[in-house]
């Protein structure tokens, strides 16, 4: 892109900022983002199109209630935060927060289409709200909706590239397109970001699992129990992975040992 065509590219992208049209503007910026990364205007007009809409202290809930909310929900109390909550987003419509908390309520509970609602009316007060277009991914997932989902956890890596957890679950849901190769180089990124994550070097193992690579598989359950070795799901998936060696003695001992940590683990 040469420099006339992305001073045009900028024009434009502030045009349609200006129109209100947020979703191509930030196309626009990526667009030159991506070939000239340290592009001063194109950070300021994404930083810009970022910032979430300014709530003066009268619109704002105080940070006890949402302190409030928080509790309810660890203590699992879904149905009290979710009435807490819709009562706190007529009084305070512009607090993206507690929408954010409305939405992980309704998937807790497997409400998913109110989730959403909910995590989409967060991002739409705030477009740089990560955390919820990272539950967005989670709940589309729920759903089945994978290219949805991996979509959603794009959008939260383009404003977190370090977020391990958006990674680990984009690499579950490209699993689960069948995307193996694309998996596995997004459980790496997570493992680049947190090298001692055992989730990861498990998700890891699966995935060359499923492509048939039995020895590879084995070194990353491996890797996973050297860094936490009462990871139930790892043994069990190496027990799978022995017994389709032929290993069955070492295949009883893993399940031996995952049923030892978990008596419940019915698989």
């Amino acid at each position: 892109m040469v420099k006339l065509s992305v001073d045009r590219a900028l024009l434009k992208a502030k045009s349609y900022a200006k129109k209100g049209d947020i979703e191509e503007a930030q196309r626009l910026y990526h667009t030159i983002l991506q070939t000239f990364p340290k592009n001063k205007r194109a950070q300021q007009g994404l930083l810009a199109l970022n910032k979430p809409k300014q709530l003066d202290d009268a619109q704002s809930p105080p940070q006890e209630l949402i302190n409030q909310l928080i509790n309810l929900y660890n203590q699992g109390q879904m149905a009290a935060v979710i009435e807490k909550a819709a009562l706190t987003t007529e009084q305070y419509p512009g607090a993206f927060i507690v929408w954010n908390i409305l939405g992980a309520a309704n998937r807790r509970l497997g409400l998913f289409a109110d989730a959403l609602e909910a995590f989409s009316k967060a991002t739409e007060l705030n477009p740089n709200y990560v955390e919820a277009y990272y539950n967005m991914g989670n709940v589309f997932q729920d759903r089945g909706q994978l290219g949805e989902a991996i979509e959603a956890y794009n959008k939260a890596l383009a404003l977190k590239p370090d977020y391990a957890e958006a990674y680990n679950n984009m690499g579950n849901a490209l699993h689960g397109q069948g995307k193996l190769e694309e998996a596995i180089e997004a459980y790496k990124k997570v493992i680049l970001i947190k090298p001692n994550d055992v989730e990861a070097c498990n998700n890891i193992g699966n995935a060359l699992h499923s492509q048939g690579k039995l020895d590879d598989a084995m070194e990353f359950y491996n890797k996973a129990l050297a860094l936490q070795p009462d990871y139930a799901e790892a043994l069990n998936n190496m027990g799978n992975t022995l017994k389709e060696q032929g290993n069955l003695d070492e295949a009883k001992e893993a399940f031996n040992k995952a049923l030892a940590l978990n008596p419940n683990y019915v698989e």
